[in-house]
């Protein structure tokens, strides 16, 4: 009996043990992972601009021109050199309709990185190199339709940190201007001169612009340019040249045609004036430069009767 319930004991012991055992080994939840707060991306800033004309004596802007912008990041403190893709901006359409609209939206690479804004009008939409890309003026520019086709302008913004705000880019004259006013001297009517004709001799009507800086080149063969009459003035847009002695300027009146002989530097964004007072017995010539670019120098010359 004894016997019987010591064995009793010792198996009941051994179970509780193994009970025991058997609640250490349970496993206790792992309590769980905490979920990352969601990451944030950065905003993008759209880029807009207000393009505007440097030169007053023209007419601003009108609806449905048309603008091209380049923008070229910084690395760093060091300005990026334009290309003709790859830039953060390539060649993207602004219209004028009271304000300036992009074709599409665009962004600067981030709020921090600088970047230079190229501007140019009118817009082109294929243009496979920027630093030569070709330009040139009308010969017959005796419509206002066929001289304001002679326009072409441009402008540069550096160091543009990047901001919501409209970044304003004044863009100006690639080509030069030639006004040629003709005043009555003596054996002359102003009546006389109303039929008078003029004609502007020997320049290059066509040339390349460096989009990167402005720098136009002038290109091809020499060329008659026919100005167009405005309030009794005669008005034309001329590609930047050097000439030396050459017949520049042509009047007819009746059968007496006068030219004018010179040597000009003609360089962008500048207007040269030249007044001539027409003789029946001498004829004189003053030669100006006026604004658009006021340049403190005067030519003066005379003109010949043939």
């Amino acid at each position: 009996m004894n016997k019987l319930l010591l064995s009793i004991i010792m198996v009941s012991t051994l179970l509780i043990s193994c009970s025991k055992d058997s609640d250490n080994d349970i496993t206790k939840p792992k309590p769980p992972t905490p979920t990352p707060p969601p990451t944030t991306e950065e905003k993008k800033i759209p880029i807009s601009i207000i393009a505007q004309r440097a030169d007053d004596s023209d007419t601003s802007f009108k609806s449905g021109d048309k603008v091209g912008l380049y923008v070229v990041n910084y690395g760093g403190s060091t300005a990026g050199k334009l290309t003709a893709s790859g830039n953060q901006v390539d060649n993207v359409y602004f219209s004028y309709s009271g304000n300036w609209t992009s074709e599409k939206k665009i962004y600067w690479k981030d709020k921090n990185t600088k970047a230079d804004l190229f501007c140019y009008y009118p817009y082109s939409s294929n243009i496979a190199n920027v630093t030569s890309f070709p330009i040139a003026v009308n010969k017959n520019q005796s419509s206002e339709e066929n001289y304001k086709a002679s326009e072409f302008l441009w402008g540069k913004k550096t160091g543009v940190t990047p901001t919501e705000s409209s970044v304003t880019i004044t863009v100006q004259q690639a080509m030069s201007k030639l006004i040629v006013k003709l005043v009555a001297g003596n054996g002359y009517k102003e009546e006389d001169l109303s039929n008078a004709e003029v004609l502007i001799c020997g320049l290059k009507t066509n040339a390349t612009i460096n989009l990167a800086d402005g720098e136009v080149t002038s290109t091809g063969n020499s060329m008659d340019i026919t100005p167009m009459k405005k309030s009794g003035e005669y008005h034309a847009l001329v590609v930047p040249q050097n000439i030396k002695e050459i017949d520049l300027i042509k009047v007819t009146i009746g059968e007496n045609t006068f030219h004018l002989n010179e040597t000009i530097d003609f360089t962008s964004n500048k207007q040269y004036t030249c007044t001539i007072t027409i003789d029946r017995s001498g004829q004189g010539i003053t030669i100006g430069i006026d604004s658009w670019e006021v340049e403190d120098k005067d030519y003066g010359d005379q003109i010949y009767n043939i």
